[in-house]
């Protein structure tokens, strides 16, 4: 077994690898039984295998038992004695002298085959500073609305511009032996640099982008050098699967496992971070994260497009068009830098795990050029272009956001309406407790019109995208403008709003930020002290979250990105915040630029990839109404349940409160009640 094969057996699993912990794998009499024995038993909780990891000894025995067994069986003649065992078949376990030498010197073995690949030290400079996700910098500058909002609103279908089609089988195939690219070309190197064991005495942070000029190293999101052979992520091409339970993304840890609440109105949580995170700030943490994120929105493009490492087109050896660069060629990378040049065209740094290229895309493209400014830093996309003949240039001709496939499918055969609302606050001097109440009256069926009634009496669920309190200490002078002075206390008398509504109505809270959760996303559900406070048919889950009803997959995401792409997106407002949803679905994340006003943690797996397209998106956050439809997907950011406080006025944001969006779960109509 060689020592790829080792990487590639363990990346399968979802486990990281230490070179010396692959070198005494590959090193042993039988490297298949013994990789198969430390897969067995390692821990859920190890993302790097080390060489701490591997019990040779209990795997020594393990083999004993079961050749005695074998043998014992009559099915191994080469054995002489039950009890026995070939010399060839010890498994050397080394001395501690040995494992102190064996630890040194193999941290540079996953580089002795690519010399060039060195250790990125201006990436360590940049991440060594205190961390900051857990600061929530106030909500920017908003502009009033001057429209009124009707109580019904007509939802306008979203159609694009253009449809995405599979990309022809035309893949370049390269002239020479070595601009071929394999899964066999996998090293030790994707799993650990020399640099593992010293960047654990501090936890990093990656800076905030100022302006979309921001210098980042060739290796800021992979941890590595540029090197060809350190990700498999280009090695196969095929189309996108269909969304299914089962797909990637969302759903891709084999380890969780779905909660379903039964009953009349079962829910199914498909994908939370409650309970399974991770996090706890270590270098090696953020690499995995944007390797995650890298390879399964790259999977999604990959199935429209026949792309390349971006190492290959470095090479000496690779064959460009006769005229300069017109052979067409596709990459697909991570935007680490977006800046412009003085003739007004605009520059596109994208990274891949083998390295990184840049990309120009002209001013008289006006189709192209107008797309590429709306590109943000950190999403993935895929380019179709050609290369300069020095090979330092690629011009583009086509660019490729994951988008959604024209080929999604609306789920059918459910019945009733579920209701989507946000930003309650309860304990705020602002609540609109009035219309609260109100509200609650239509629930429970004690509306004046029979038909009020009717469609109270038809609802099943009741979705809330967080912020159910108004917190405390959130912003400044918050104090100044809360009834409930106690965090407890708020939620103590949310509990008691709830508990009115009736039990027919199946209740799913996710948190926000103004919620008693870590401010850092993506964040677990309210802990299990303050659901105690609350109804027992209530459904607590993370932020965000994705979940069945009854057959309807709906994502819920309170929506603090919505700040980042009205600050980054042109076109993308408060007032329409349902335009900027659009966007994150286009992109197939909720959260595509790092290190902006959300706050994100570095779990083992990327909770923001939009992977399978759900069937209905619900957002909150903005306090404005907004609703779309795109593809097949229905996307509802609710208003809020808090009149206009000191802060909103100061920094001129114009909520839209009590409008309650109500979604037919047959045929995902929208009607709008107004409760003011």
């Amino acid at each position: 077994m060689e020592r790829k094969d080792v990487i590639r057996a363990v990346m399968e699993k979802e486990y990281q690898i230490s070179p010396e912990a692959v070198e005494l794998i590959h090193s042993s009499n039988s490297p298949e039984d013994l990789l198969k024995y430390v897969l067995s038993t390692v821990n859920n909780s190890i993302i790097v295998i080390g060489i701490e990891n591997i019990d040779l000894e209990g795997f020594d025995t393990s083999r004993k038992t079961s050749k005695l067994t074998y043998t014992e069986n009559g099915k191994n003649p080469d054995f002489e004695t039950s009890a026995g065992k070939p010399a060839s078949d010890k498994i050397h376990v080394p001395s501690p002298e040995e494992r102190k030498f064996l630890s040194r010197a193999s941290t540079f073995s996953s580089r002795s085959d690519n010399p060039s690949s060195e250790p990125d030290s201006s990436l360590e400079s940049t991440l060594f500073s205190e961390p900051d996700i857990a600061i929530a910098p106030p909500d920017p500058i908003l502009k009033p609305s001057q429209d009124p909002v009707p109580d019904s609103i007509s939802v306008p279908d979203m159609v694009p511009d253009k449809a995405y089609e599979p990309a022809p089988n035309t893949q370049t195939t390269p002239d020479t032996q070595s601009d071929t690219i394999s899964s066999e070309e996998v090293s030790a190197s994707y799993f650990a640099s020399a640099s593992l064991s010293s960047v654990k005495t501090a936890p990093p942070t990656f800076p905030s982008h100022s302006s979309q000029a921001v210098n980042r190293s060739a290796s800021s999101f992979f941890g590595q050098g540029n090197s060809l052979s350190s990700f498999p992520s280009n090695r196969i091409f095929r189309p996108e699967p269909s969304s299914s339970i089962s797909a990637r993304g969302l759903f891709s840890d084999s380890r969780d496992e779905y909660k379903h609440y039964p009953g009349k109105n079962p829910v199914t949580v498909v994908s939370d971070i409650t309970g399974h995170s991770t996090c706890i700030g270590e270098y090696m943490q953020f690499v995995q994260y944007f390797r995650d994120r890298y390879s399964k929105l790259s999977e999604i493009i990959r199935g429209r497009i026949n792309a390349r490492p971006i190492e290959s087109i470095k090479r000496k050896s690779f064959r460009r068009g006769g005229d300069g660069g017109s052979e067409e060629i596709s990459i697909i990378g991570m935007v680490s830098d977006i800046s412009s040049t003085t003739n007004g065209h605009k520059i596109l740094s994208l990274e891949d795990p083998t390295g990184s290229f840049p990309v120009l895309i002209r001013s008289s493209d006006k189709e192209l050029f107008e797309l590429a400014s709306r590109v943000l830093l950190d999403e993935v996309i895929g380019v179709a272009g050609s290369v300069t003949n020095d090979g330092s240039l690629m011009l583009a001709t086509k660019l490729i956001q994951p988008d959604v496939p024209n080929s999604v499918q609306r789920r059918t055969g459910s019945h009733g309406k579920a209701v989507l609302i946000s930003d309650v606050h309860v304990g705020s001097s602002q609540f609109l407790e009035d219309a609260w109440l109100d509200f609650l009256d239509f629930l429970k069926g004690k509306s004046d019109s029979e038909g009020m009634r009717e469609l109270a009496a038809s609802i099943r669920y009741l979705v809330v995208a967080g912020d159910i309190v108004d917190g405390i200490g959130i912003y400044p002078d918050q104090e100044m403008e809360l009834d409930i002075l106690d965090v407890y206390e708020q939620y103590k008398k949310a509990a008691e709003y709830f508990r009115e509504i009736p039990e027919h109505i199946r209740i799913i809270i996710s948190p926000g930020n103004h919620d008693a959760v870590r401010q850092a996303e993506p964040q677990p559900a309210l802990p299990e002290n303050i659901q105690a406070y609350f109804p027992q048919n209530i459904i607590f889950v993370g932020n965000p979250a994705l979940l069945e009803l009854d057959g309807v997959r709906i994502l819920i995401y309170h929506g603090r990105s919505i700040d980042d792409l009205v600050a980054s997106v042109p076109g993308v407002s408060y007032q329409e915040p349902a335009g900027a949803v659009l966007e994150m679905l286009k992109r197939r994340h909720l959260a595509p630029t790092y290190g902006s006003r959300v706050s994100i943690s570095p779990e083992k797996k990327d909770y923001f990839v939009i992977d399978p397209v759900p069937d209905i998106i619900h957002t909150g956050h903005v306090h404005t109404l907004g609703v779309q439809r795109y593809k097949n997907v229905l996307l509802v950011n609710s208003g809020t349940w808090q009149d206009q406080t000191e802060f909103q006025k100061r920094v001129n944001l114009m909520p839209v409160p009590a409008r309650v969006p109500i979604v037919d779960l047959a045929n995902f109509d929208v009607k709008i009640l107004a409760f003011d």
